[in-house]
């Protein structure tokens, strides 16, 4: 996958894959000469090269100017006249329209942004010393909240404006509204990294994803009317969403095969005489096995993002302890081997990642690879069989390659997975998709598949995976008026950790993650309003552990949607170094609709009961479809 040396994208306001996309696929994103405006002849990429040339002109002469100025010196009127009007003017904005005094109004509350184009995209333009991320006394446009924080709340709170950007010279971001996103979202561009190391190649998607004709409003269905929801970044935008849900598909399918490809790996390893000994007698039933399976690729996936977030080692441990883990025992050091080679039928690698899953699972973790002991889902339970043999490199090389490399349904190229933005919404997709598939081992081939079936667990227990959009409108009616009056009360952190949401038909924890996330962002939002900072990320993920912790509780008929939901929970709330959240009481296996569980189901139901509740089935357990949503409570 292309890295940028200085972009960052955090959260999903614009997407990895589309900035990308402009440089590896032009055509998709019809970037053209035309929709930049440019002259017959000229391509934006040239025009990009032509951009640069001044730029890097006009960056060393405000460099020397800011050398220049005396000590304490914020630089906010020579970084918006000499450097940010002559990007943004390169850019093609033109000369950017400063603000009336008082800046912009929404909802008679002002907001002091410094600029707004005529399209109504707002620019909050600081000084090479204001933080953006930090309130500075006696500086316009950031004493009272700091910049970034204001722009995002005028975006949200904005009908006019969709996207907008904040900069103090060194730093650029594109921000979106984020009110149906939940948490910051953002696309960094770190100015002084890309000019001062002279990186053209992030020049181009500057150019290319910020240029002025992205944020043109463009007509609604061919009418009159201009909407800031047509213009092109929000049509990248969509098109990433959509190309994401097809790659989506493509990673169900990877689960399914790499669990397929461990199985028969295991089964055929010659040292494994054991475990065919015991299939074979059916003193270990089939459906076990695959549950043990599914278990280590469910901790696979989290190691994977977790790994990929930077959330997953100790901070604390050595940076010696750090580069061990990275050179030899990393799960990026195996996607890497597993992409290259195909593996031998030796076991060293498998042995490797044992001892990491070993260390997460202890109490201790592993220090001498900055391990920590996470517990939870690492824990050894007695299915978990794989680690009792022997694996060779060239199956567990295969089961990775159908874990990070992917082919959409319909063809086109294959696709890295993004594991680093996974989210609980993909994994309840591959949930959703493995309940259609039953296991099937072979005795004479000695393989392991996962097969679709008619009759499979999601027809039986009506497990249909619930629309974002929905969840979203839920929580907007349900779950928002609840937040909106804990904030309001005396102890604003005390009352929003009081709010309890429980989904009885919680499925891989979708719901539950997104009304976290909500939660999550009101209660770190409300410990650093004292200061008028933005929340920093480790403070966001502190207060997603304690709402984890306090407030969310889950219920589901299928075992594997439970570990699942705890997995799309450990996931959000991960600190580096913490051990996961103990959340087995929140989360429980049982029937919510009927108010029992497996265990109490499999003795039996009265007749009297069946008519009561309108059940005919004659068998049991009694499977129910699920219904759609959670409760709340304070």
């Amino acid at each position: 996958m292309i890295q940028f040396a200085t972009i960052r994208v955090v959260g999903s306001a614009l997407p990895a894959d589309i900035l990308i996309k402009t440089v590896t696929n032009e055509t998709e994103l019809k970037i053209t000469s035309s929709s930049y405006e440019l002259e017959l002849g000229v391509t934006p990429r040239e025009d990009a090269n032509r951009r640069w040339s001044a730029l890097i002109g006009a960056w060393r002469g405000y460099r020397d100017a800011l050398r220049n100025l005396p000590e304490g010196d914020r630089a906010v009127g020579l970084t918006r006249e000499k450097w940010l009007a002559i990007l943004l003017r390169e850019l093609g904005f033109g000369r950017v329209p400063a603000t009336a005094a008082g800046g912009l109004i929404v909802d008679d509350r002002p907001f002091p942004i410094s600029h707004c184009t005529h399209d109504r995209v707002p620019m909050h333009l600081m000084g090479w010393g204001v933080d953006i991320d930090r309130k500075t006394p006696g500086v316009a446009g950031a004493a009272d909240r700091a910049p970034h924080a204001m722009l995002q709340e005028y975006l949200n709170r904005s009908s006019e404006s969709l996207w907008g950007i904040v900069s103090n010279g060194r730093l650029l971001r594109l921000l979106r509204d984020s009110t149906t996103l939940v948490g910051q979202s953002f696309v960094e561009f770190d100015l002084e990294a890309m000019f001062d190391g002279e990186i053209f190649s992030d020049f181009v998607v500057l150019y290319l994803v910020c240029h002025a004709t992205r944020f043109a409003p463009r007509p609604i269905d061919n009418a009159d009317t201009l909407s800031p929801t047509k213009c092109i970044l929000e049509t990248w935008r969509t098109l990433a969403v959509e190309s994401g849900t097809r790659a989506l598909k493509g990673l169900q399918v990877g689960v399914a095969e790499a669990i397929g490809a461990i199985g028969t790996g295991l089964l055929a390893h010659p040292d494994n005489s054991d475990l065919r000994d015991r299939i074979d007698a059916r003193t270990l039933l089939v459906d076990d096995f695959h549950q043990g399976l599914l278990r280590l690729v469910y901790r696979l996936l989290f190691c994977f993002v977790a790994e990929d977030r930077g959330l997953l080692l100790d901070p604390n441990a050595s940076a010696q302890a750090h580069q061990r883990y990275a050179d030899w025992y990393s799960t990026a050091r195996l996607r890497r081997i597993a992409t290259r080679r195909r593996g031998t039928a030796h076991s060293d690698l498998w042995k490797s990642l044992l001892m990491v899953l070993d260390g997460l699972g202890n109490e201790q973790g592993c220090p001498e690879i900055a391990i920590p002991g996470l517990g939870a889902i690492f824990e050894n339970g007695p299915l978990d069989l794989a680690r009792n043999y022997e694996l060779a490199n060239d199956a567990l090389l295969g089961a990775l390659r159908h874990l990070c490399v992917v082919q959409p349904p319909g063809g086109g190229p294959k696709r890295s997975v993004d594991y680093r933005n996974l989210g609980a919404e993909e994994l309840g997709g591959v949930y959703e998709s493995l309940l259609e598939r039953v296991p099937r081992y072979n005795r004479e081939t000695r393989t392991f598949t996962l097969e679709w079936v008619s009759g499979n667990d999601r027809k039986l227990t009506g497990a249909y995976y619930t629309p974002t959009p929905l969840s979203d409108c839920l929580l907007d009616s349900a779950l928002d008026p609840l937040l909106d009056e804990a904030e309001r009360a005396a102890d604003p952190q005390r009352a929003l950790l009081a709010i309890t949401v429980c989904d009885p038909a919680c499925g891989s924890g979708h719901f539950l993650v997104a009304a976290a996330r909500r939660i999550a962002a009101r209660l770190a939002a409300a410990r650093a309003r004292a200061t008028g900072n933005e929340p920093t990320l480790i403070e966001q993920q502190t207060a997603m552990h304690d709402v984890v912790d306090h407030c969310i509780y889950g219920v589901d008929l299928n075992p594997m949607a439970a570990e699942l939901a705890k997995v799309s929970l450990w996931l959000e709330s991960l600190q580096p170094g913490r051990a996961l959240s103990f959340i087995d009481g929140h989360i429980k296996v049982g029937n919510a609709l009927l108010g029992t569980t497996p265990a109490l189901l499999a003795q039996g139901i009265p007749d009297a009961a069946k008519r009561q509740i309108g059940i005919i089935r004659k068998t049991c357990p009694i499977q129910s479809p699920r219904p759609i949503g959670g409760g709340f409570s304070r």
